[in-house]
């Protein structure tokens, strides 16, 4: 058992390399997309058209690839692929007009959709070994890490009097250690479905598959309102410039603060999940609810307050909101499940902002009363879920 249990620490550790450089390239690119598309000659309105596609695209075609993985099985085929499309980033550099940009932004997007919920399947079997939520924390902090280092080398190539060329050009670094580092994790373990179906603790393997359960899809209808109550960080920065809340140069050190809250509330709270399950999800609602109170105020500490509770809140959706899937779902329907949940989620994700992104031009006072009431939707169908697996798990 130790030696099976090395044995899956070493696998995560070396996928949370993937995800860590991974991220260094897509949130690095991400980061200044925006105002290089506009130094391209976009509109506002088709920069904010190609990302809130891109966005959505990266969620709900999630659905399609977890079916896809569950019934091909190719799990690292479409891992790869995902992976791979990361260099439209840094292809970004021979972008000579922003409709190449514009496709190469949403390419990267639909890769992660492809490689999301076969690498969360991948994962999953791992993590059954060291916990589920210890297993989903690592990954997370480490990806958390690429999170804050992406921006940061941006930031540092214009330090150095480069541009948006030189620094794309500088993405593809990360990205080929990316598929490195994703070769060696498949070198270590051909088939990490074998590391859960062999356990005792993986007998469900052995179990007949059936459809998703009543649990599942009340899961399904928690993590609905949790998201689509939860203001993101785009409409609360645009909040935090127009207001002149904060300075222009602060608001990506905001966002890299919540990236390092992220990651170690992950770690946290994925401890919390493998000892008390289920339960460890109230304190979602709880943390959301006073995000808009306070990040759509007039005050400079009040806002950093929201910002780390952002960053929380993201922790614990990135970690144990994953890690529940793989409890409460066989383990044939593991992709699925997952691209499911994703799909559930990126339109949560999706609905949430344009309401609040509406109530913030036409009437921002309702804001915190859209979010309260997307939030006490949530709690009676947690509650629901507790009755139906009283032990949490």
């Amino acid at each position: 058992m130790n030696s099976r249990r090395s044995t899956a620490m070493q696998f995560i550790i070396l996928m949370g390399f993937v995800s860590l450089f991974g991220d260094i390239t897509y949130e690095g690119g991400r980061s200044v997309t925006g105002p290089y598309m506009a130094f391209l000659g976009a509109s506002a309105a088709m920069v904010g058209l190609v990302a809130g596609l891109g966005e959505f695209l990266g969620y709900a075609l999630r659905l399609v690839s977890g079916y896809f993985a569950d019934r091909t099985k190719a799990y690292w085929p479409l891992t790869f692929l995902g992976y791979g499309l990361i260099l439209a980033i840094p292809f970004l550099a021979f972008s000579g007009n922003w409709q190449v940009a514009a496709v190469l932004i949403i390419l990267e997007r639909a890769g992660k959709a492809v490689r999301a919920p076969a690498r969360d399947a991948i994962l999953s079997y791992a993590t059954k070994e060291v916990g589920r939520g210890w297993g989903f924390a690592i990954h997370e902090a480490m990806d958390q890490l690429g999170a804050i280092a992406g921006p940061l080398l941006f930031s540092i190539v214009f330090f150095l009097k480069g541009g948006y060329k030189q620094g794309f050009l500088m993405l593809f670094i990360p990205a080929l250690v990316t598929l490195f580092m994703l070769y060696i994790a498949k070198i270590k373990i051909s088939s990490p479905e074998k590391m859960e179906e062999g356990s005792t603790l993986g007998a469900e393997e052995s179990k007949p598959v059936q459809p998703f359960s009543k649990v599942f899809w009340l899961y399904a209808m928690f993590t609905f309102f949790c998201v689509v109550g939860f203001a993101n960080f785009q409409v609360l920065s645009y909040h935090f410039k127009v207001k002149s809340i904060v300075p222009d140069v602060q608001i990506p050190i905001l966002y890299m603060i919540a990236m390092a809250v992220d990651g170690v509330v992950a770690l946290i709270i994925g401890k919390t999940y493998d000892r008390i399950g289920l339960k460890a999800l109230f304190i979602l609602p709880l943390l959301t609810a006073p995000i808009p109170f306070l990040g759509f105020s007039h005050s400079y500490v009040l806002v950093l307050a929201a910002v780390v509770l952002w960053g929380s809140v993201m922790g614990i959706h990135e970690t144990i909101m994953r890690a529940a899937i793989a409890d409460l779902t066989h383990i044939k329907k593991r992709g699925t499940a997952y691209g499911i949940f994703n799909a559930i989620y990126g339109l949560a994700w999706f609905l949430g902002s344009v309401v609040v992104g509406m109530l913030y031009d036409k009437a921002a006072y309702l804001i915190p009363v859209f979010v309260i009431i997307a939030q006490v939707f949530s709690i009676p169908v947690l509650l629901s879920i507790r009755r139906l697996v009283p032990n949490g798990k």
